[in-house]
């Protein structure tokens, strides 16, 4: 690990970049705060998916270019005089102190519930009107319902036992059922949402991320079917003009060669 003195010296010299880019470069001279929310959220994603791909070197470009835009925002908000990097930072010290009370303060936690809780009940001491009311409403919908319930087992509004969410989980399934057999999609609608909430409520239970456990679905989906893509083109074929059944063996081809990696 490097020394201190090191990390303040890199951190300057980003500081100092940023200054002159502000100030000389046509491009970042005309950005704005939110010119760059979109750019942020793209960089946040590209984040994401070097994690899931455990790519350590993608993960230290993308905290880089992530690094770059808290800096960018800090420097623009200076000129208005709204706030710099300082304040952005002191104001994060002074938040991690205040809800660690176990290790700055006289409070004993001994466990990873005992902190989220200490952590919530804080955070509506410091005038949160609800305990989910930190939860953004355009966060992605699996996401969202992961953290709501995990913010609601914060103040122990939860289940007692995974077996009672499993028995929820065919409660929603029969639902929705129900609503599909009376052709009312409104309702069909409204009892997948109960049903996925459910399923994410199940996977909570089981520590199990429910957006990692899709993502990594959805990549294995796109790498099989690209799989049958490659297989078309080389019998000079598009994919449109492969049989279902075709297509189908060439599916299990691509699950048993994945298997034999």
């Amino acid at each position: 690990m490097r020394p201190i003195n090191e990390k303040l010296e890199a951190f300057a010299r980003l500081l100092k970049i940023m200054d002159e880019l502000r100030e000389q470069c046509p491009w970042d001279k005309k950005q704005t705060i939110q010119s760059l929310r979109h750019l942020t959220l793209e960089e946040t994603y590209e984040l994401a998916d070097a994690i899931l791909k455990e790519d350590m070197p993608e993960i230290k470009k993308e905290l880089g270019d992530i690094l770059l835009h808290i800096v960018f925002y800090a420097r623009i908000a200076s000129e208005t005089q709204d706030f710099d990097i300082a304040d952005v930072i002191h104001a994060l010290c002074d938040k991690l102190i205040k809800r660690h009370p176990h290790i700055y303060g006289n409070v004993k936690a001994d466990d990873e519930e005992t902190v989220k809780k200490n952590w919530e009940q804080i955070k509506l001491s410091e005038g949160n009107r609800s305990v989910l009311s930190g939860v953004p409403n355009a966060m992605p919908a699996l996401i969202k319902a992961y953290r709501i319930q995990e913010k609601a087992r914060g103040v122990g509004f939860d289940w007692d036992n995974k077996a009672q969410v499993w028995q929820k989980v065919e409660e929603e399934i029969q639902e929705f059922k129900d609503a599909e057999q009376q052709n009312d999609t409104e309702k069909m609608e409204e009892e997948l949402g109960d049903l996925f909430f459910a399923y994410v409520n199940y996977a909570r239970f089981l520590h199990l991320d429910p957006e990692t456990a899709l993502e990594k679905t959805n990549q294995k989906f796109i790498s099989r079917f690209q799989y049958i893509e490659e297989k078309a083109k080389e019998q000079q074929k598009s994919i449109q003009e492969l049989s279902l059944e075709e297509m189908e063996f060439f599916w299990q081809e691509a699950k048993a060669h994945k298997k034999n990696l």
